[in-house]
């Protein structure tokens, strides 16, 4: 921990006057430089920072320093036994490229978000409208349909069906002018600062050292720029906070040019110039870098001292009964006496000095409360400071990092290294040891001896030796193998071994320690599961958050601080056309509406474009879905486009809900068709028998009438036949009656002359009723029988011969 140190700087609770007289800025810089310079026991905070700083940074590089080294192995300093590469090996820089490289190319977009109250009541008013059109959908669609008349004010396509689908709505599609002309001014002074550069050197820094800044300033010529801020020229007060949102100054050390120094600072005179040159070179030597002594450079220490100011007011009531407010200093005191009518209004708003002190002396170049503070509209009495420094590991002033917790490692990979350097270095061949006396007793056969140039070329051409087992004197022979191989380098493959499994274990400590595996930081294994892979990758990812949380919090700060000071550059900036043009007349238009009526605050987000894994999760997810059936190719195409994942996966989920529900409706739609569709078809058999029953029926009908027709046909033919047998029969008893008549009245005429034959004819009918009642024949008629009779019947046996 850190010790406390002596509090140098003045009262704050003091009169604005004092606080912006020179004596006043002096103390501060005093103070500022006795904590970081001298702070009264022998030690130079920012030195030692910058070392340790340094020292990270040289190791990050892999060009760390190699005494360490040579003294681990020298002895009492001698190395002239020692032939070895020092060279560190680079192993810290992969896993530092690994990281930064990674979150430094991830993209983003920055989101304004109007939170003022004319904002809000626009928002909510929009947001209103849908919700009245959603419910009053159907007597809209009753209006359009009877009377032509449309009352909806949400076209129909982008009307949202449900409170979570609007929820969405506004989340993705709503944006209001002002908003899209805010992230386009941001975009575009963003670019203008080359802030991608930037991006990549804070992360690197808190890769490195553990802590990263920007700094945001503003003037009259350049317009609004984000500069890089190296961590190791900073100085501020003491914080507790990662993000230092309560210090109360700071600052940075710049080593400027003399003739830069004159340039900023016109009113130096020549003999100020010879005292700073001289003072500087000569008291501030130990604080420069180590590779810059040029003594035409001065160091100079810019910084910002956050204090308040008082706003007073004399409010005087005038004889009308109105108040009269006038605005004074805060020396301000209305008079005791009640006679006239004073009373004092006051407020305490904070407020930045911008201060420039040459290190070593008293020469103060600058003290003046700053110009264009940023000041948020929705709280005027704070101030942001032009600085925005995060360190995500700090604690009690100590900053961590990644690289500080794996140098150990790294010096332990060294030293292994060049032990491994220092084992090969005294490993010999394999050789061959050659025995002259047994050679001496070989006879080849040809008068001459064994020489050991024919031997070891035997033996190294074809692995073969000739020997003799007993001397020419018939003793056993002591040389009977005249060569024999020397085996130099099995112990130092062994230590090789050891030393390649140590430099392992220290590797595998790093990953460990940073979180960086084997996925992360090397090529995967052929072998393992691509589940796997991505597990470990995964984990690597969650174990360097902090570094990416760290530098989208930089990122959100710059953006934020630049929207504050776009007004400015609308209003003061000479560079107002370039940055219209760039932006866009229609913006700009709404730009400068917002910095004249300041009717606007808005707040500033980051949102992460998703990395590999979660485009991946969320593409699975689609994929799944368009298999299921629950989401369309169109769906699949707009969710691909989303770049916020959550918000993608919550459009996912209500496309398919309403899908769903639309298929549940086709589905009863179609299972009601069919049933009236079988219905229909039923109606239509029941009728179809009934009009063929009815058909039968009056086909019948039609038969029985056609028989009733023939039948009376017939009887009518039947009826008028007898009617003329009938009158002819009629006609023949009529003229058989006359005949009657005509008998009687001959019958006294013929009554004489016929009664003899009467005898005659009783004697003959006698006989035929002899006959009759002999043969039983039946009686004799002789009137018309059935003639007259309508039976139906029509036939003429009756008139038949008889």
């Amino acid at each position: 921990m850190r010790g406390r140190i002596n509090n140098y700087f003045p009262s704050q609770v003091v009169s604005d006057s004092e606080k912006i007289s020179y004596e006043y800025g002096l103390k501060v810089a005093r103070a500022i430089e006795q904590e970081w310079f001298h702070d009264g026991r022998g030690t130079n905070r920012h030195n030692q920072t910058r070392n340790n700083f340094h020292n990270l940074r040289l190791y990050a590089r892999g060009e760390q320093s190699i005494q360490k080294y040579k003294d681990e192995l020298s002895i009492n300093g001698d190395l002239s036994y020692l032939n070895l590469d020092w060279k560190p090996v680079p192993i810290i820089s992969k896993f530092v490229d690994i990281v930064v490289n990674g979150m430094a190319e991830r993209l983003y977009d920055v989101k304004a978000y109007s939170q003022d109250p004319y904002g809000v009541s626009k928002r909510t008013a929009y947001m209103e409208q849908i919700l009245e059109d959603m419910e009053m959908r159907d007597f809209d669609a009753a209006t359009k349909e009877g009377l032509n008349i449309d009352l909806s004010k949400t076209p129909k396509e982008e009307l949202p069906d449900s409170k979570d689908e609007l929820a969405l709505h506004m989340q993705l599609n709503y944006k209001q002018a002002v908003e899209i002309a805010e992230e386009q001014a941001i975009n575009t002074l963003l670019e203008g600062s080359r802030y991608e550069l930037i991006k990549k050197r804070f992360f690197y820094d808190l890769a490195v050292i553990g802590i990263g800044a920007t700094k945001t300033t503003f003037n009259t010529s350049e317009g609004a720029k984000v500069e890089y801020v190296d961590p190791a020229n900073l100085v501020y007060s003491y914080s507790d906070s990662p993000y230092f949102e309560d210090v109360y100054y700071v600052g940075e050390v710049k080593s400027i040019p003399i003739n830069e120094l004159v340039k900023e600072f016109p009113f130096l005179e020549h003999d100020d110039l010879k005292e700073i040159r001289a003072k500087n070179s000569k008291g501030n030597r130990s604080q420069r870098d180590h590779s810059d002594n040029d003594d035409n450079k001065i160091e100079v220490l810019y910084f910002n001292y956050k204090t308040y100011m008082n706003e007073v007011y004399k409010v005087k009531e005038t004889g009308t009964g109105s108040m009269k407010i006038i605005e004074k200093d805060d020396s301000f005191n209305p008079p005791e006496n009640t006679e006239f009518n004073y009373s004092k209004l006051q407020r305490s708003v904070e407020c930045l000095y911008d201060g420039a002190l040459i290190l070593g002396t008293d020469k103060l170049l600058k003290w003046e409360m700053a110009k264009n503070m940023m000041r948020t509209k929705s709280d005027y009495t704070k101030v942001k400071m032009n600085y925005s420094i995060v360190a995500p590991r700090m604690y009690e002033g100590r900053i961590d990092s990644l690289v500080s917790k794996i140098t150990g490692f790294a010096d332990m990979i060294q030293l292994t290294h060049l032990k491994i350097q220092q084992v090969l270095s005294r490993m010999v061949p394999d050789g061959v040891y050659l025995d002259a006396d047994g050679l001496a007793e070989i006879d080849l056969g040809n008068g001459t001896n064994y020489n050991p140039q024919e031997a070891l070329n035997m033996f190294f051409q074809t692995g073969s030796v000739i020997g003799r087992s007993f001397t020419q004197d018939g003793d056993p022979n002591s040389g009977k193998t005249p060569i024999t191989e020397i085996s130099n380098g099995a112990g130092a493959g062994n230590k090789i071994a050891a030393l390649t499994n140590n430099y392992n274990y220290y590797l595998q400590m790093i990953r460990d320690v940073t979180g960086l595996n084997e996925a992360a930081s090397d090529k995967p294994d052929a072998k393992s599961l691509v589940g796997i892979q991505k597990m470990a990758a995964a984990n690597s990812n969650t174990a360097t958050r902090h570094i990416l949380n760290s530098g989208l919090f930089l990122t959100a700060e710059t953006c934020e601080a630049l929207s504050l000071r776009i007004s400015d550059i609308l209003e003061y900036s000479p560079t107002k056309d370039a940055f219209i043009q760039a932006i866009g007349v229609h913006n700009v238009a709404t730009l400068k509406e917002m910095a004249e009526l300041h009717l606007y605050d808005f707040g500033i987000f980051i949102e992460l474009a998703p990395d590999e894994e979660e485009k991946q999760m969320l593409e699975n997810n689609i994929q799944a879905s368009i298999t299921q059936g629950g989401i369309d190719l169109e769906d699949a195409i707009d969710l691909r486009n989303v770049r916020n994942v959550k918000l993608a996966n919550q459009m996912l989920k209500i496309v398919r809900k309403k899908k769903a529900e639309q298929k549940a409706k086709e589905e009863q739609d179609l299972a009601k068709a069919q049933g009236e569709a079988n219905a229909q078809a039923s109606q239509a058999a029941a009728e179809a028998e009934t009009q063929k029953a009815q058909a039968a029926h009056q086909l019948n009908i039609e038969l029985e009438q056609m028989k009733g027709q023939l039948k009376s046909q017939q009887m009518q033919e039947e009826a008028e036949i007898k009617k003329e047998l009938m009158q002819m029969e009629f006609e023949i008893n009529m003229k058989l009656q006359q005949m009657n008549m005509e008998e009687v009245d001959m019958k006294d005429t013929r009554k004489e002359d016929r009664k003899d034959e009467r005898t005659k004819m009783q004697a003959s009918q006698q006989s035929e009723l002899i006959d009759q009642r002999l043969n039983k024949k039946p009686p004799k008629k002789f009137e018309s029988s059935g003639n007259d009779i309508m039976s139906g019947e029509f036939g003429l046996g009756a008139f038949g011969p008889k």
